[in-house]
């Protein structure tokens, strides 16, 4: 840095703002510096200046699973958020592993990462995630939360989107509706059916037990849920789906015993997915804002590092959005 304030004719510190991006240094000044820094090939080593500073530009994503589209999308609006507050977001994929979690975390705190946000891998443990958060390094949780653990947490209202979908189909005369999709052991699966229960008791339906039918989320999750509620009850006229990719799921297996999605079985999805409107039919489905989770997520970190006290949870509204999925039969 001393080689280059000399180079452009300023002081070490004001080579220091322009490396940190102050927007209060001059545009020539800053011009000068670069100049300066591309003749002598000078690499600004932002984990040094972490170390003399005692803070960092890096905020950690924990993704459980970057296969999942919906995920994408919160990730990449989380990091033109995070960018726009300075930030440098690093992405790390656990693959719905409790024990690569750990690991992953442990080794990004040797970084000194200024922050976390995680999608709790199953069976997370709330007493590690606690002992996780603190001022230096706050956790926000995106998605799915963990029962005990005082940190902050923004997700969709799955218990509404699921109740209005339901809701929906019954307005439709259905009857015999079935929910698929889903790990048990996850926060937002819970609510999901809580919603799609609720929804039912309501309008005095009743729910067989194989009418709800858990799976991966992966398409051929949906796929093999599907079959199975059929297998049992044949007479069921509608699904609603954890998940557009479980919809997907669905639509395959639909096709494959000789029936028409939306016109022989009603089908309802969970986030709004792109493709959503672009199957055939096109996915009644319930949207989640991706943005509004990456900007209440943001506010939340920098609350805590702020305030330096825990920041409050945050529902993100939904909406019902209904396209060609979903036909009606009579009541």
């Amino acid at each position: 840095m001393i080689d280059v304030a000399k180079a452009a004719g300023v002081s070490k510190s004001t080579v220091s703002l322009v490396l940190r991006g102050n927007t209060g240094v001059k545009a020539e000044t800053v011009e000068k510096v670069n100049q300066a820094i591309g003749e002598l090939g000078y690499v600004y080593n932002r984990d040094a200046a972490g170390l003399r500073n005692k803070e960092s530009n890096l905020v950690a994503i924990v993704a459980n699973d970057l296969a999942n589209p919906y995920l994408a999308q919160v990730i990449i609006a989380l990091e033109g958020q995070l960018e726009q507050q300075g930030f440098m977001p690093i992405v790390v994929n656990i693959n719905e592993s409790v024990a690569r979690q750990t690991a992953m975390v442990a080794s990004l705190k040797e970084h000194n990462v200024a922050g976390f946000f995680i999608t709790p891998a199953p069976k997370t443990e709330a007493a590690w995630l606690q002992a996780l958060a603190d001022v230096s390094s706050p956790v926000v949780c995106l998605m799915r939360d963990v029962e005990g653990a005082n940190v902050p947490t923004v997700m969709p209202d799955n218990r509404l989107g699921m109740y209005l979908s339901t809701r929906y189909l019954i307005g439709l005369g259905h009857r015999r509706i079935a929910f698929i999709g889903g790990v048990e052991s996850i926060s937002d699966y819970q609510e999901r059916k809580q919603g799609f229960m609720r929804a039912m008791e309501e309008a005095g339906l009743s729910v067989e037990t194989g009418d709800i039918e858990p799976s991966s989320t992966k398409r051929q999750g949906g796929k093999i849920a599907l079959n199975r509620v059929l297998d049992r009850a044949p007479d069921i006229t509608a699904i609603v789906c954890f998940t557009d990719v479980v919809a997907y799921g669905a639509y395959t297996a639909l096709r494959e015993r000789g029936l028409t999605p939306g016109k022989d079985i009603a089908v309802v999805g969970f986030d709004d997915l792109e493709d959503s409107r672009l199957m055939s039919p096109a996915l009644t489905t319930v949207r989640v804002s991706a943005e509004d989770i990456a900007l209440m997520a943001c506010e939340r970190l920098q609350q805590w590092r702020e305030n330096q006290k825990v920041p409050e949870s945050a529902l993100v509204g939904v909406e019902l959005v209904i396209r060609s999925s979903c036909c009606s039969v009579g009541k």
